[in-house]
Order: structure tokens, then C-alpha cells, then sequence
């Protein structure tokens, strides 16, 4: 199995924090639809289009087609649910918030009608690229395995053979000071809360009876772009956009699980409570060009290139373990940041988002109908975690197994149902971003061990538009849907057969409900 063999490499790492992994590298890559009302209902299939400020985030050129000023506000409804069925019990989550999606304006500076440059065109857009408020939970019936188990066997993974450094924390005033960067800081909260268990030759657990996982999410990728295009004989459109990402993400994770002991019978159980904060900032460059390569036709073919967004990011967690176990009679607590220097919970450290590569195609018909198509490629497992120093981080290992490339494909379609009353459709998908087998592995300093498989997405999108001579209004409606995998811990080392038990993964369905408004004008 796959497992002991990253364990084992992962101990070249122990001199540095290897926290991060392929879930944390997923979370700030990619990019949701969002923008103003008009881009939103066409799917965001505008990168041959443009002449509307949101396509200054995927293909900057678009902004070249101005030849007005234009300045609008967007505002959003977001309804994002949760439904998981693990071994015959479902569970449902959801979550409504309001939010400021999208502000920006256009100055279009005209140079002439015979000149060769036409207009050169100055932008600012702000958008909410990534929104991760989200709550979620699963839970039930676990037929014998349980995470503390799955403790017990990465504490024999990572070298507790003999029970001498067993007996020694259990001793010992404060063991994760004494044992920081030789077992995993999860495990000894485990041993020491009676979790985990050395009575003859081996690590042990307890049998799992059922368990319950609960978690909420919050924050969100907030994006402002820079922009410049230049309109060259109405045929050539070129841009840039200097994007700043400012992002932050907030995670609290309770997972309970009820216990047996060896004959069956209840044995009390355990609560793991987890507090996790990522805040961070990045910067990077996106090149565009839009053709239309004949002059009679309104046809456009348009090509953007992203480069990586580099990241200066910084983490804090922290993790409570409270047991009640029947075997032992008594109950026991461990919080880590209790029992450890504060400065080993907050870690700072870098990331570089892989390259992105945009083709489009867009025309108009009769000036009655506009029908746009994008598709983009995004490398995900090319995506870099560094220390501060520039050394390559641990779990980078499993950035480049567990993720892969990311295929997106839009399209879209305006009709002008009236001179000022506009009706859009879209449509996006987007491959799954993880390998089939991808899991969390437990690293020394991480005290999570669930992860989440997300799947293909499918995004349906449907908007209307009013436009006068100069205000304008544009409402949209945008439903995503995708299946994820989720799984509270991996697996259970098995004495019986030699082999893993791995956790059936519990089946999600995701959906997210967004309503959004955009006023606007243009002069």
C-alpha cells in the first residue's frame, strides 16, 4: 500500500513543518465563477467577447473592447448545502450569507479613427474568486474501525516498536516537547488520553462503535485587478492585469466517535476539536490577445496565459482532546497549545499556483445573439510549497501524487430579446482536481486526519439584463453541483490478514445556490 511508503519518506522531512498537503495546495487553487451579473449568466464564456470588466481575470485583452466608460457594483445571495450518506445514515448541512461580489470600473481613453492604436483602456476590478463558507457533516456506523486505531497505527509507522517511549510519555511532565519531530503530535494527544494503548507487543487502538463529523467553514479569495489594454485597428486586442489575491480561511472541526471495548460492549468515547486559520497574499500576471482575423466577420479567437500566483501564507491550529473512556474510569483532556511553545502552532510559508492557459472563441449573430466558448488548463499537482528560505516543503510529495490536471470548459449565449432586455445561459465543467486514491496522510504536526475527494463540477448558470442609455441591470442565477468522497480518518492495520481496512468514504452531494445583482452605467 502507498501509505507506509510516504510515511517512510516523509521522516526525510522531520527537520521542517510538513502540515501542508495536496488539500491544503487545493484549497487556494482554481478560481469559481463569479464577477458581475452579466458575466455570471453567460458562464463566464467572455474571453473572446470582453467589454465586460470581469474578463479582466481571465483574459485581459476583452477590456479593449471598450469604447465607454463603465463602472458597476455587484451584490450577491450565496445558499451553499451538504448532503452525506455514510453506511446507511445521511446527514444534511447548509448555509445562507450575503456578500459584496464584485466593484470595479472602466476609463476608455480614445486616440482616434485613423490612427492604427485606437483606444487604450485602464481597468479596476475587485471579485470574490473563491468562497469558503460551507458547513458539513457525516457520521455512523464505523463496524469496528476508529481513528484511534488509525493513531495507533501511524505512532508504530513512525518508529514505536517497543513500549520503553510509550511508558516514558505517559512519565514524562511534557512529551511533546520531549518527542516534537519523532511521533506525530496527534498520536501523543492520543496516548495521552487513553486513546491509544501499548498493553503487550503492539500499538492498539479501540474499536469503533460510530462517529460524527461536523465542521464550518469560512472566508474566502478576494481578487483585485489591474488592468491595461490597447485596441489596435479594431482587429487586435492586447491586455494585462496585475491581480493582488487577498485570502483568508477559517476551519472549525469537531469529529466525535463512540468506543467498544473488546467484547462489544460500550466503552465511552472521544471528541477531537480543531481550530485551524490560514491568512495569506499573492501577486501575480495575466497576458491576453484577442483576433479577429476577418474584417467582415464579427468572429474573435482569443488566447490568455496566467502566470503563477505567488503566495506569502501563514497558518495557526490548535486541537483539544477530551476523552471519557469506561475501560479507565476517568476522563482526560490535552490541548496543544497548553502543552506547547505558541510558536510551534503558527507557521509561515509559500506557495506558487501552477500556470494557467486560456483559448476562447466568441461572435455575435445579427447583433441580436452572442454565443461564447473558453476552455482553460490548469496543472494542479505543478503547484509549489516552500519554507521562507525557498526549501522544498515535505508535503510536496503529495502535491505532485494526489492531484492532477484540471480541465474547465465554459459556454455561454446572450439574446437581445428587445432593444433593452437582454436573456443568458451558461454552462461550466471542470474534471476532479484529485487522484482516485489521493488520502490524507497524517504528518508530525497535523492534527487533522479527514479529507474530501471533490469530483467533477457542473455549474448552470441563467441571466437577464436591462440596459437604458446609460444606467444598466443585470440579475443572474448560478447553480454548481459536484459529488465528493469523504473520509474521517484512511485505514485500520488489520493483525488478522497483514493487510489496511480502509473506511468506506462517505458520499456527498454539493450544491451551492448563488443569486446576484449588478447596477451599473456606462458613459
Amino acid at each position: 500500500m502507498k501509505k507506509n511508503l510516504l510515511v517512510a519518506c516523509g521522516c526525510l522531512f522531520m527537520t521542517t513543518a510538513i502540515a501542508q498537503n495536496a488539500y491544503d495546495a487545493e484549497r487556494v487553487l482554481g478560481s469559481e465563477l463569479n464577477g458581475t451579473a452579466r458575466y455570471i449568466g453567460m458562464g463566464g464564456a467572455m474571453g473572446a467577447l470582453g467589454g465586460d470588466m470581469s474578463v479582466m481575470s481571465t483574459n485581459p485583452a476583452g477590456l479593449g473592447i471598450y469604447r465607454s466608460n463603465d463602472l458597476a457594483v455587484t451584490v450577491g445571495v450565496n445558499n451553499t448545502a451538504t448532503e452525506s450518506t455514510f453506511n446507511g445514515t445521511s446527514m444534511k448541512e447548509d448555509r445562507t450569507r450575503f456578500s459584496l461580489d464584485q466593484i470595479g470600473f472602466v476609463y476608455s481613453n480614445k486616440i482616434g479613427n485613423n490612427t492604427s492604436l485606437r483606444f487604450v483602456n485602464f481597468g479596476f476590478n475587485y471579485h470574490k474568486s473563491k468562497n469558503f463558507n460551507r458547513l458539513f457533516s457525516a457520521g455512523g456506523a464505523l463496524d469496528g474501525l476508529s481513528q484511534s486505531n488509525y493513531l495507533a497505527d501511524e505512532m508504530n509507522a513512525w518508529g514505536m516498536t517497543t513500549p520503553t517511549d510509550f511508558d516514558d510519555m505517559l512519565e514524562t511532565n511534557n512529551p511533546y516537547t520531549k518527542y516534537w519531530n519523532q511521533y506525530p503530535v496527534l498520536g501523543i494527544m492520543g496516548v495521552m488520553t487513553g486513546l491509544v494503548d501499548y498493553p503487550d507487543d503492539a500499538v492498539i487502538g479501540w474499536p469503533g462503535d460510530s462517529n460524527n463529523y461536523f465542521s464550518r467553514e469560512t472566508g474566502g479569495i478576494r481578487q483585485y485587478d489591474f488592468s491595461v489594454a490597447f485596441n489596435i485597428e479594431d482587429r487586435f486586442y492586447i491586455g494585462a492585469t496585475l491581480g493582488v489575491h487577498d485570502l483568508d480561511y477559517n476551519r472549525y472541526s469537531s469529529y466525535k466517535e463512540y468506543l467498544n471495548d473488546d467484547e462489544g460492549a460500550p466503552n465511552g468515547g472521544y471528541t477531537l476539536n480543531n481550530v485551524y486559520e490560514l491568512d495569506g497574499s499573492g501577486i501575480n500576471l495575466k497576458l491576453g490577445a484577442i483576433f479577429r482575423p476577418f474584417e467582415e466577420s464579427p468572429f474573435r479567437f482569443g488566447l490568455a496565459v496566467h502566470t503563477p500566483t505567488w503566495y506569502d501564507l501563514s497558518e495557526a491550529y490548535n486541537a483539544t482532546l477530551e476523552s471519557d473512556i469506561s475501560y479507565f474510569g476517568e476522563s482526560y483532556t490535552q490541548t496543544l497549545s497548553e502543552k506547547m511553545n505558541p510558536d510551534y502552532l503558527i507557521y509561515d510559508y509559500r506557495m506558487a499556483t501552477p500556470w494557467k492557459f486560456n483559448v476562447s472563441m466568441g461572435t455575435t449573430l445579427s447583433n441580436v445573439v452572442a454565443i461564447g466558448a473558453e476552455y482553460e488548463y490548469q496543472d494542479y499537482s505543478a503547484a509549489k510549497l516552500e519554507d521562507m528560505d525557498g526549501y522544498e516543503l515535505g508535503g510536496q510529495a503529495d502535491v505532485d501524487e494526489f492531484l492532477k490536471g484540471v480541465h474547465t470548459l465554459k459556454v455561454g449565449m446572450e439574446a437581445r430579446l428587445a432593444p433593452q432586455f437582454s436573456l443568458r445561459a451558461g454552462y461550466n465543467y471542470s474534471t476532479a482536481a484529485f487522484q482516485d486514491y489521493a488520502y490524507n496522510a497524517l504528518s508530525l504536526y497535523s492534527t487533522s486526519t479527514e479529507f474530501n475527494n471533490t469530483q467533477s463540477k457542473n455549474t448552470v448558470t441563467f441571466g437577464l439584463g436591462y440596459r437604458s442609455s446609460v444606467l444598466y441591470a443585470d440579475l443572474a442565477y448560478k447553480y454548481d453541483m459536484y459529488k465528493s468522497e469523504f473520509c474521517a480518518f484512511d485505514s485500520n492495520y488489520n493483525f488478522a490478514t497483514g493487510d489496511y481496512d480502509l473506511l468506506p468514504a462517505a458520499s456527498v452531494d454539493n450544491s451551492r445556490h448563488q443569486l446576484v445583482f449588478t447596477l451599473g452605467a456606462r458613459f
